[in-house]
C-alpha cells in the first residue's frame, strides 16, 4: 500500500503546487499549466496507483468497482496531505496563500453547480479512458484527463474557483485558515459539488458500459 499512497501524495502535491504558484502569480496561462501538470503526473503514476490525485475521482472509481474499499480512505488521506503540503509550500515561496474561492459577486448555487458539472465531466472521462474495457491499454488517457481539467479551469475557474477536487478546495483553505487568518466558510462547495459529480459520473458510466 505504501507505494500507492506515496504516488497519490506526490501527484496531488505537484498538482496543487502548480495551481498555487501559477494562480498566486496571476498567470493568464494558469489553466494550461494546471492541465499539463496533471497530465504529466497522470502518466507518472497511472500504472502504480491509478493516478487519481482527487478524492472525487477515487470515489467514482470505487463506485465503478475498480478501487478496493479498504483503499478509499487512505487514498483520500494521501491526497489531502499532498494538497496541504503543497499549499503551505506555495505560501512560503510566494509570500501569499493560495485561496481557492468562488466569485463573491454571484450566489453560491452557481459555483456549486459548476463544481458538480466539471467534476462530473472529469470523473466520466477518467472512467471511460482509464477503466473501461473498451479503451484498455490506450495511450491517450493522461491527455484526455489533463485537457478536461484545463477546459474546466478556463471555463469555470473565474466563477467557481475551478477546483473540481476536494483536496484542491480543502487543503489550501485549511492552510489559509491556520496560517493566514482566512476563512473556511465556503470550502463546503468543493466537497459537496465534486463528490456529487463523482457519484453521478459513476452512475452514467454504468449506463454507458453495462458490461464493463
Amino acid at each position: 500500500m505504501a507505494k500507492l499512497l506515496l504516488t497519490e501524495f506526490i501527484g496531488t502535491f505537484f498538482l496543487v503546487l502548480t495551481i498555487g504558484l501559477t494562480v498566486v502569480a496571476q498567470s493568464p496561462f494558469a489553466p494550461l499549466a494546471i492541465g499539463s501538470g496533471l497530465m504529466m503526473m497522470v502518466y507518472m503514476g497511472g500504472h502504480v496507483s491509478g493516478a487519481h490525485y482527487n478524492p472525487a475521482v477515487s470515489l467514482a472509481i470505487f463506485l465503478r468497482g475498480k478501487l478496493d474499499a479498504k483503499l478509499l480512505l487512505p487514498y483520500w488521506g494521501a491526497q489531502l496531505a499532498g494538497a496541504i503540503v503543497a499549499a503551505h509550500g506555495t505560501m512560503l515561496i510566494m509570500g501569499s496563500p493560495l485561496v481557492v474561492a468562488p466569485s463573491s459577486s454571484i450566489p453560491p448555487i452557481y459555483p456549486l453547480v459548476l463544481e458538480f458539472l466539471f467534476t462530473f465531466a472529469l470523473a466520466l472521462v477518467v472512467l471511460n479512458t482509464a477503466t473501461a474495457t473498451a479503451t484498455q491499454g490506450n495511450s491517450y488517457y493522461g491527455l484526455a484527463i489533463g485537457f478536461t481539467v484545463m477546459v474546466g479551469a478556463f471555463a469555470a475557474g473565474p466563477i467557481s474557483g475551478g477546483a473540481f477536487n476536494p483536496a484542491v478546495g480543502l487543503g489550501p483553505a485549511l492552510v489559509d485558515m491556520l496560517f493566514a487568518g482566512g476563512s473556511f466558510g465556503q470550502a463546503w462547495i468543493y466537497l459537496v459539488g465534486p463528490l456529487l459529480g463523482a457519484w453521478a459520473a459513476a452512475a452514467v458510466f454504468k449506463l454507458q458500459n453495462p458490461v464493463g
